[in-house]
């Protein structure tokens, strides 16, 4: 199973940056982790988007699905797309879709965000779309995902991916969340966990939904997973200070998340 980061940003991007996007890929199966703003240009340095095979979403905050918005464009207008010979193109009467993995209300919410302009069913229409539950487990090629919530601001779910070759290697997934027990019970034991590390210090008020990078690697530490990776930081905190903060709350050396960076699992 090889990873790459598309994107890492939080709910701001870096500077030519991506938000959350994430390129899972073993054999012939390929998986998009995440959609948010920026990705989509991101994934095509890396694979052709009709060649995808699932999306999954992590939960319903635009920095984690926006970008599916110039995806489905693509899918559906893109002149290789077309059913008919266009320019080079030799025209597809019957082009593939992927499949796109997202949380329940997805549907309601992508009719609302497109809906605005008039283009209601342009995700649903360009994606095979299904709304998975917690105890769902889709397979997608030779990867299996799973499910568990975490705390956040809204529904929001970490996520576990299983391969069914080699040896069975797993990648486990923290999502956006505060500090909490279910991620770490959820990854336990992980070949590696990409947990986030959003904040420089915690919520000062109101209700928590990030963790700092002490906390990352204090929850990794706690799941017992053999790696861990850092994400959803901006370019903006000192990577130096957070890799101090994390690798004392892990007790070992952790990796921070650029885009291109690729893990093997």
């Amino acid at each position: 199973m090889r990873l790459t980061v598309l994107g890492k940003s939080p709910s701001w991007q870096d500077a030519d940056g991506a938000c959350s996007g994430y390129l899972l890929e073993e054999g012939d199966t390929c998986l998009l982790v995440d959609c948010g703003n920026g990705v989509f240009s991101k994934l095509r340095r890396y694979r052709d988007y009709g060649a995808v095979d699932a999306v999954v979403i992590s939960h319903l905050h635009a920095d984690h699905f926006l970008d599916l918005v110039p995806f489905s464009y693509a899918l559906t207008y893109a002149p290789k797309r077309q059913p008919v010979p266009i320019q080079r193109w030799p025209g597809d009467p019957a082009p593939r879709k992927p499949r796109l993995i997202c949380p329940p209300g997805s549907r309601e919410t992508f009719r609302t965000i497109v809906g605005t302009w008039g283009n209601d069913d342009l995700i649903e229409n360009a994606f095979e779309l299904e709304e998975y539950a917690v105890n769902d487990k889709p397979q997608v090629g030779s990867l299996t995902i799973e499910f568990t919530n975490v705390p956040h601001f809204t529904e929001t779910f970490a996520l576990k991916f299983h391969s069914s070759a080699n040896g069975g290697g797993w990648l486990a997934y923290g999502a956006d969340s505060s500090p909490n027990e279910d991620v770490v019970e959820f990854a336990r034991g992980a070949d590696l966990l990409m947990i986030e590390a959003t904040l420089p210090r915690p919520e000062r008020t109101g209700m928590r939904g990030h963790l700092t990078p002490r906390e990352a690697g204090e929850h990794a530490k706690a799941a017992g997973v053999k790696s861990v990776l850092l994400t959803h930081m901006s370019d903006e905190m000192d990577e130096l200070w957070a890799r101090r903060e994390a690798e004392a709350g892990f007790g070992d050396r952790v990796h921070i998340a650029t885009e291109g960076a690729v893990f093997n699992i």
